[in-house]
């Protein structure tokens, strides 16, 4: 912002900002160009405005339905944004398992839905993916001498909470599929946060999307599933769903923000 403002002053001729070491306050001319920003400001949203009109988009609905780790950390910023560009459409989230997604999707209940790993033929907008990390006790033996990372076979037969963060690609389907089992389980839960505080209790050790890791990492060391095992977001659109101009803002916004 300050560059930015440099920048400004440079091609204005005029000081802006009185700077010293105490204090940043505005000139009298600063104070001025602010205000013609702000009217400049006040004039586009009222132009995006009869765009909107003209094209439909101040009426209108959208669903979005995605999983909880997806609306805390990769949507809030999105939607507000849309909120702002877009005030006359009703965008609804809708919270669920990745097989209530899936299953909203086919049914046309929802107009787009957030699915782990689309398919190439999906059409998704891919929003970003996170790693798979073992998420262990601090005092752990495993903890200690695995820094760097951790294979399935070497934590399976571990004592293990499972957390499945009420989707079907967890800990339990990624071991499944190298061929292995988990032979120790000894607390299902559905929720990630809960799988960390049982692990930092010493309960057990866990897998969890790296998205999900408390902020407050004391008592716990997270390591990366080795070789890399990733979690991919898309967005989809229902498969039987008539793109409204409505939707088709939205699609358009969202593959503009991620693109």
């Amino acid at each position: 912002a300050s560059l930015a403002i440099t920048q400004l002053e440079k091609s204005l001729g005029v000081m802006l900002i009185h700077r010293s070491r105490i204090a940043i306050s505005l000139t009298d001319v600063g104070r001025e160009v602010v205000q013609q920003a702000q009217q400049m400001l006040d004039h586009l949203d009222a132009i995006r405005s009869l765009a909107h009109q003209a094209r439909g988009l101040d009426q209108g609905s959208v669903r979005l339905a995605c999983f909880p780790s997806v609306v805390s950390v990769l949507l809030p910023d999105l939607i507000k944004q849309f909120a702002h560009d877009f005030p006359g459409i009703n965008l609804s989230v809708i919270e669920g398992s990745d097989e209530e997604v899936f299953t909203w999707l086919q049914r046309d209940e929802v107009d787009v839905g957030v699915v782990l790993n689309p398919r190439l033929e999906d059409n998704a907008i891919l929003l970003g993916q996170d790693s798979w990390m073992a998420l262990l006790p601090a005092q752990h033996k495993l903890a200690r001498s695995h820094r760097a990372g951790m294979t399935l076979q070497e934590l399976h037969q571990q004592p293990f909470i499972l957390a499945t963060g009420g989707c079907k690609v967890n800990g339990k389907s990624l071991v499944e599929e190298a061929g292995l089992a988990l032979t120790n389980v000894r607390i299902t839960v559905r929720d990630w946060a809960s799988a960390c505080a049982l692990v930092k209790e010493g309960m057990g050790m866990a897998i969890v999307p790296e998205a999900t890791l408390p902020d407050n990492m004391t008592g716990v060391v997270a390591v990366p599933i080795q070789p890399l095992a990733v979690r991919r977001f898309g967005l989809v659109r229902a498969t039987g769903r008539e793109v409204s101009p409505a939707l088709d803002a939205f699609w358009t916004f969202v593959a503009r923000s991620f693109d």
